[in-house]
């Protein structure tokens, strides 16, 4: 790729004449150049919903390496936060005629999103669950979490989302879109009211996935009710037959409540033996002064002692 190309480019390209200019440039394969037409293709957008819903109809029938770069475009957009456009942008991704691959796409744009209003909420939480949304479900229930995220720390009400994402993670029938439902609130952190809790402890006696369960686990370490917790999570041990979900209601119990919850996982470790040096190292930690979660669990010699975390953020 000639970089004086480049340069010719840069200064003359329109949003009129973009994608007949941009076409031999994005043939070279070149993921940097695709990197810098999104970018410039961004700029060109600007704050005008009316140049990103042109750019939104070109999405319809770009070949996979233009589509990329328009959507990637269109996402890092002041325009895409405009309602005109995001409401075409959840349309176009909730159309039939396309592809997964494409909606999925489309769906992901939205993620950049500020918040969700109840309406938008809905139409993404009744599309994730649905049995044949596939590739488009997932990112679905993704852009739900990420825009969660966004709008929680911005002092938003994370209750909505949650709600959401708790429909996607116990009504979908696929288990990978059920899976990232539950898990992704472990990123936002919020605490959970007690219809939430009651939801999650469902969860966690009746989900079929092992992920699920595990991620149930932490979302109701960081909950607010300790007491409560530590005797969910001592049932649910009991019960419970998968070592990585025994491991997770072990090491979540200590984040819940700290030295408060060495009996529970004494008597864990009593009724699988497995634990009982695993249960010796958190009793020392404990002993020694340390009682913040983070700083025991980075201190802990193995963090992966039946080997559950690979694959898992």
């Amino acid at each position: 790729m000639c970089w004086r190309e480049l340069e010719r480019f840069d200064a003359a390209v329109t949003l009129e004449n973009f994608r007949e200019w941009a076409a031999p440039l994005l043939a070279s394969g070149d993921s940097l150049v695709a990197d810098y037409l999104a970018g410039r293709l961004t700029e060109l957008i600007g704050q005008d919903p009316d140049r990103a819903s042109e750019v939104l109809s070109w999405a319809r029938t770009a070949g996979p390496d233009e589509f990329d770069v328009l959507l990637r475009a269109l996402r890092g957009s002041e325009a895409v936060h405009h309602a005109q456009v995001s409401t075409r942008l959840l349309a176009q991704g909730m159309d039939a005629t396309l592809d997964g691959g494409r909606r999925a796409g489309l769906l992901s744009a939205l993620d950049t999103q500020k918040r969700f209003e109840p309406a938008a909420l809905d139409t993404l939480t009744s599309f994730a669950k649905d049995p044949v949304s596939g590739e488009a479900g997932w990112a679905a229930t993704r852009t739900i979490a990420r825009v969660m995220k966004r709008d929680f720390e911005a002092k938003g009400n994370a209750a909505p989302y949650m709600d959401a994402l708790l429909t996607i993670g116990t009504e979908s029938p696929d288990e990978q879109i059920r899976y990232l439902a539950l898990s992704t609130p472990m990123h936002a952190t919020p605490v959970l009211d007690e219809r939430t809790r009651a939801q999650y402890a469902k969860v966690l006696t009746q989900e079929g996935s092992p992920d699920g369960r595990e991620a149930a686990a932490h979302n109701l370490s960081i909950s607010g009710d300790n007491q409560q917790v530590l005797e969910l999570f001592a049932e649910a041990f009991a019960r419970e037959q998968e070592t990585c979900v025994r491991w997770a209601l072990f090491r979540f119990a200590a984040r819940a409540s700290g030295r408060d919850a060495l009996p529970v996982m004494a008597n864990m470790a009593m009724a699988d033996p497995r634990f009982q040096p695993l249960y010796q190292v958190f009793e020392q930690r404990y002993a020694s002064g340390l009682h913040d979660f983070v700083r025991l669990w980075n201190s802990l010699p193995d963090q992966d002692p039946f080997g559950c975390l690979v694959g898992h953020d």
